[in-house]
């Protein structure tokens, strides 16, 4: 066999192989989480605010809350967030820290007084930064059990003519072919064997070591139009729709560097044992609009009582993602030490997809209790089931007259089915008002886990989409914060504190066969200070 080296990046294609043309389940998990964002008031009571309402954030929350108005408001919010990043692996320890501002929320609502059964009538247009994706980790494993190179060979089925390029042939775009497998062709990390399968780089007495940087950025902001009404100041209703806008980006550095590998030797036309390293830098976008519906109810059986329910479907995405790989190669034959070919070395690019896909988000149920103490102080608690394991996933096939038909993603509707699981979210705030003008206040948000046990052990078998084999699963997440709350006439300001803290655990690539793959503990504290003011009239 012999290798045709080729650099450079070709044009994408109109239609792409269908092994990059469906998003996977992990694609659907990363656009995921919520964070607790919105007015200062709203955050400082941890967001607990399905049965309160009367606050801007309840446009994005429960549109009940409208309800509750008695006159209209105009509001917005900033905060600043120094967030603090760590990675584990066994004897390694890596810190990053990134500070970043927001503009999180502006609203404005309008009441209209009524002398009937329905007391008032309300409406609301609002925007609200729902979630960031900003983070960056880097790790390091010392020594390895096996190479992404040994995975990559471990699916590769195709033939070496159809991984390889040729006259007026682009396997990227005329093959079928999984792209890293390409990839790994092309430098060469995986090789063909007499029995017709390929072998990786790592073989019996290898010894290697793996790098890594992930870099994630992005938000999910909402705009909201909400109608609420007050039925005889006991029961409270409300509507909406809300649009959302996704932006995200993820770029992972993964490099790898072994003595004593199963390496290709051109002068050879065969394998040797030598010394190989390697990086690929790989680099994905998912972006994209999309709508939800949200129904919700308040009750105040008493003066001082209240009772929440809230409602939000699906949001319906229409998304495209985008991405690319390149790859630096360099292996060393100690054989060969005088020969100016050695090392062989380059570098190789994949082609840069682009592709289309619809995704149906979870469904979002929750429900409040409230507690208003002799006017003086307020006690709220929610609870919120998120229904991850029902999201639904369509990808683009051919256009027809009408423009282009999504097909149902059954596979990757299984494997949704199968890494994840409903999570629960736990609200609750206080508020005590010192004075009529100036209130103190505090809250807890607790997010369970939606990733399934099976999921996270060693073993297990994870399906990664485009030219990013690297994925990243989070476990519980936990929000404490305080706050801060005065009056003065219609002017308010209110300014508060929290403190996030979130674990995941960091995958360079499946766990396959007997084989563990490189990982890491991550760890994010996130400190944020918010401000919001505005006027009431």
């Amino acid at each position: 066999m012999k290798k045709t080296w080729r650099s450079g990046i070709a044009a994408g294609a109109m239609m792409l192989p269908f092994a990059l043309m469906a998003q996977s389940a992990i694609d659907a998990n990363e656009l995921n989480g919520s964070d607790v964002r919105g007015t200062a008031r709203f955050v400082a009571m941890g967001g607990a605010f399905t049965s309160l309402g009367g606050d801007l954030s309840s446009l994005s929350q429960n549109p009940a809350g409208l309800g509750l108005y008695r006159r209209s408001e105009i509001g917005l919010t900033f905060d600043v967030a120094k967030r603090n990043y760590s990675s584990e692996t066994p004897g390694y320890n890596f810190h990053n820290s990134q500070t970043k501002a927001n503009f999180d929320n502006f609203g404005y609502v309008g009441t209209v007084n009524l002398n009937s059964a329905l007391k008032s009538f309300t409406w609301g247009v609002g925007y609200q930064r729902l979630n960031t994706f900003h983070r960056r980790h880097q790790g390091y494993n010392l020594p390895t059990e096996t190479s992404l190179s040994n995975y990559i060979a471990s699916y590769t089925t195709e033939s070496p003519r159809e991984l390889d390029f040729g006259e007026n042939y682009n396997p990227y775009q005329d093959s079928g072919a999984d792209w890293m497998s390409i990839l790994g062709y092309t430098t060469a990390m995986i090789n063909p064997t007499v029995n017709g399968q390929y072998a990786g780089l790592f073989q019996n007495n290898t010894v290697g070591d793996a790098e890594y940087t992930v870099e994630e950025a992005g938000y999910v902001d909402e705009y909201n139009i909400d109608f609420g009404g007050n039925v005889s100041d006991v029961v409270y209703w409300g509507l909406g729709i809300g649009i959302q806008d996704i932006s995200y980006s993820r770029s992972v550095l993964y490099s790898e560097s072994m003595e004593n590998a199963r390496i290709w030797s051109e002068s050879a036309q065969t394998t040797v044992t030598g010394n190989a390293g390697f990086d690929i830098d790989s680099y994905k976008t998912i972006s994209g609009t999309g709508v939800n519906l949200k129904f919700g109810v308040i009750v105040r059986p008493t003066d001082d009582f209240r009772v929440g329910f809230a409602i939000h479907t699906p949001t319906w995405y229409t998304l495209t993602h985008e991405g690319d790989a390149y790859a630096n190669y360099s292996y060393y034959n100690p054989a060969m030490p005088e020969s100016k070919t050695n090392p062989e070395a380059g570098r190789e690019n994949t082609d840069l997809y682009s592709y289309n896909s619809r995704l149906n988000m979870p469904w979002r149920i929750m429900a409040g209790m409230s507690y208003t103490f002799g006017g003086k102080a307020i006690l709220s608690v929610d609870y919120e089931r998120v229904q991850y394991q029902d999201m639904r996933s369509k990808y683009q096939s051919y256009n027809n007259a009408w423009g282009p038909e999504y097909v149902t993603d059954t596979q990757v509707n299984d494997d949704i089915k199968s890494y994840f699981k409903g999570g629960d979210i736990i609200r609750a705030g206080l508020e005590y008002r010192v004075t009529p003008q100036f209130s103190v206040r505090a809250g807890y948000n607790y997010q369970t886990s939606h990733v399934r046990e099976a999921t996270e052990v060693r073993g297990a078998s994870v399906v990664t989409a485009g030219t990013d084999a690297s994925y990243t699963l989070g476990k519980d997440t936990g929000n404490l914060s305080f706050g801060l709350g005065y009056r003065y006439k219609m002017w308010y300001i209110d300014v508060a504190y929290q403190w996030k803290h979130q674990e995941s655990t960091f995958h360079a690539y499946s766990d396959f066969e007997q084989y563990q793959a490189p990982q890491a503990s991550f760890k994010d504290n996130i400190h944020s200070f918010v401000v919001s003011t505005g006027f009431k009239f």
